[in-house]
């Protein structure tokens, strides 16, 4: 897909046609319905990119029908996404492809906690431009960071039992602790968000739903769960929980059973009805149980 400027076709980066997808998979999962209007500098500061890859991803998903401008020259919805073949809009692109690949490397630890980009290129059959690229969203994504010269560290990650264990323990202190903060209140917009995307998981199944997929659609939950609170620390606390599961999940998701992700998402869903309702305290037991199963504490 191609872009207009002056008469000219431009052919998009690979970078704006990996947003394209992931914007995509975004407003899908989100639930949004047709008009709702997209900010690109929200966009820009979810994916952590400047304004310009966000454009030429936007341009192409006004390509492919799925945003439309407004006379105000916004750009919204145009569509509902909720049973949208994603395969057929984007596909997946070898660069995105190969993200997932490293990030399996690193959760089983076929990658050292240390890696140089000349160690990265032979090794995947890429240039030194793409393993940049990917390295930089690893890092904009809190899971490595830059080192001198051409060296990068990934950030420790949940491998092994006790580390696990850790994991679990602090969230059930930080992730319950949350509803008992004063003015917890929940939006009734997100909560809707929230299950829509959930039942979509229970209709359509786990062979359909991605590792990708299945792990935005858990982390959103717990994220926005600890929102509602107000409390933008305990929000950090979990979104940095999530980014540290991140890899370790891309390991174990083929391993994840059908009934291991029902069960999930319909203790997920009583969650979001009880504190949708008020009841803040069997909300908070609810959390409290489902961690503990998920962590086998």
């Amino acid at each position: 897909m191609t872009k207009q400027k002056a008469g000219m076709a431009i052919p998009l980066t690979p970078l704006q046609r990996d947003l394209a997808r992931r914007i995509l998979e975004h407003l899908r999962d989100a639930s949004l319905p047709a008009g709702t209007r997209v900010s690109a500098p929200e966009l820009a500061a979810l994916f952590k990119v400047s304004r310009s890859p966000i454009a030429g991803a936007l341009s192409l998903l006004v390509e492919r029908g799925v945003l439309r401008p407004t006379q105000t020259r916004r750009l919204e919805v145009a569509c509902d996404l909720a049973n949208a073949n994603l395969d057929a809009i984007i596909p997946v692109s070898e660069v995105e492809d190969l993200y997932t690949r490293m990030m399996r490397d690193r959760s089983r630890g076929e990658l050292p906690m240390e890696v140089s980009e000349n160690e990265l290129m032979p090794r995947y059959g890429v240039s030194r431009g793409v393993i940049r690229k990917l390295l930089m969203r690893f890092a904009a994504e809190g899971l490595a960071e830059r080192l001198q010269g051409h060296g990068w560290r990934f950030v420790a990650s949940l491998d092994s039992a006790d580390t696990l264990k850790a994991s679990y323990e602090f969230r059930l202190i930080v992730e319950c602790s949350a509803f008992r903060v004063a003015g917890y209140q929940t939006d009734a917009q997100k909560i809707g968000q929230l299950r829509s995307a959930h039942q979509r998981v229970l209709a359509v199944g786990r062979g359909v739903i991605t590792a990708t997929e299945w792990f935005h659609v858990n982390s959103s939950f717990h994220e926005t769960m600890a929102s509602f609170s107000g409390n933008p620390f305990l929000t950090a606390a979990v979104q940095h929980q999530n980014n540290l599961r991140r890899m370790w999940e891309a390991a174990i998701y083929q391993h994840l059973t059908v009934d291991r992700i029902r069960v999930s998402c319909e203790e997920h869903l009583s969650i979001l009805d009880a504190a949708e309702s008020g009841n803040l305290e069997w909300a908070e037991s609810l959390m409290r149980e489902h961690l503990k199963k998920a962590g086998r504490l």
